[in-house]
């Protein structure tokens, strides 16, 4: 039977992006800000310096490292003040989950993260997902295709993704318009269906194909048989090949493959009394072509029981030396 019927995948979430008047100078000022914080980040730390080294006297060049800090922060504080003045937001908006810098310009915000936007990728094929809907899976966002095509389930007929419903049977997944006979092509009805071989089948495709038959009437057997004759029989079928009679007793006879009641049996192999017309099981006489109980072969006119040879025979009848020479001499 199937076993379960769900839908594939989960919902897709979509991401919130702000996105300020002039791009390309908020643009410039996050690498700006991303290039401070590398240098500020690459400074070596004075106050551990001066805890671990030997004391000595130092000099400066007019021209050292903290000159450089100050040109930057001068160069973005101008940025800052001229964005501003047209009325873009410098402040800072958080830092970047993938690359852990400053955010001033565009925000992707995302799984309760916020991400430049040119950051915000694919988890497989590293596109941007931009504004698009995406998929997450252990906390790592995907784009559609590349969702589907690794966690979204097969279809075991055309190997497809499952997007939609899915039907789970036989230990695989199916859509639900390919999970079908696999004799007939048509769709599983109340009935459900049969398995042979890992394969499905209707209930009528199976036991045409796979069920015992019936050695009487060549239909499948789905319920109590009879074994007879190295055959499988239905009960009602199990009968007299000639008469159609039912066995009593479960008694029967085989003649070339069929079975027989007693009388029909012994009609078939001669064996007829052609006296009482009943079977002849013990000694017999054979006489014009036919075979008698001793006692039933007897004179026609006077019922004398006859010797073989010693009897006439007129009009396929036998009689007595006697009576055939009075009625016919």
């Amino acid at each position: 039977m199937i076993n379960s019927v769900s839908s594939y995948p989960p919902h897709p979430q979509t991401v919130d992006a702000a996105a300020p008047a002039a791009s390309s100078a908020t643009k410039e000022l996050d690498d700006l800000m991303a290039s401070l914080s590398d240098f500020k980040h690459t400074q070596p730390n004075k106050a551990s310096e001066a805890q671990y080294a030997k004391p000595q006297k130092v000099s400066r060049s007019p021209t050292g490292s903290g000159k450089g800090v100050d040109q930057l922060d001068s160069m973005l504080g101008t940025l800052q003040s001229d964005m501003s003045k047209q009325g873009v937001n410098t402040s800072p908006k958080g830092h970047c989950t993938a690359c852990n810098k400053p955010i001033v310009g565009q925000v992707v915000t995302a799984l309760g993260k916020t991400w430049h936007k040119e950051h915000f990728v694919c988890g497989h094929c590293h596109q941007e997902l931009g504004t698009k809907n995406f998929f997450e899976r252990d906390g790592v966002p995907y784009c559609e295709t590349d969702y589907h095509n690794i966690f979204s389930p097969k279809c075991a007929y055309c190997n497809a993704a499952i997007l939609g419903k899915c039907i789970t049977a036989l230990d695989k997944t199916w859509h639900p318009e390919h999970f079908f006979c696999t004799q007939c092509g048509k769709q599983f009805g109340e009935d459900g269906f049969h398995e042979k071989d890992g394969k499905p089948y209707c209930r009528e495709d199976f036991l045409d194909m796979f069920a015992l038959k019936c050695a009487g009437c060549n239909r499948p057997i789905t319920d109590n048989y009879i074994s007879a004759m190295n055959s499988q029989w239905h009960p009602g079928c199990f009968a007299c090949f000639d008469c159609r009679q039912p066995f009593n007793g479960g008694s029967f006879y085989d003649h070339e493959g069929q079975p027989y009641c007693e009388l029909h049996y012994h009609a078939k192999r001669g064996s007829l009394c052609a006296g009482c017309h009943k079977p002849i099981s013990g000694r017999c006489v054979t006489a014009m072509s036919r075979k008698f109980h001793p006692e039933h072969f007897v004179c026609s006119f006077c019922l004398k029981q006859l010797n073989k040879g010693t009897f006439k025979e007129q009009n396929d009848k036998p009689y007595c030396h006697p009576c055939f020479e009075k009625l016919f001499a």
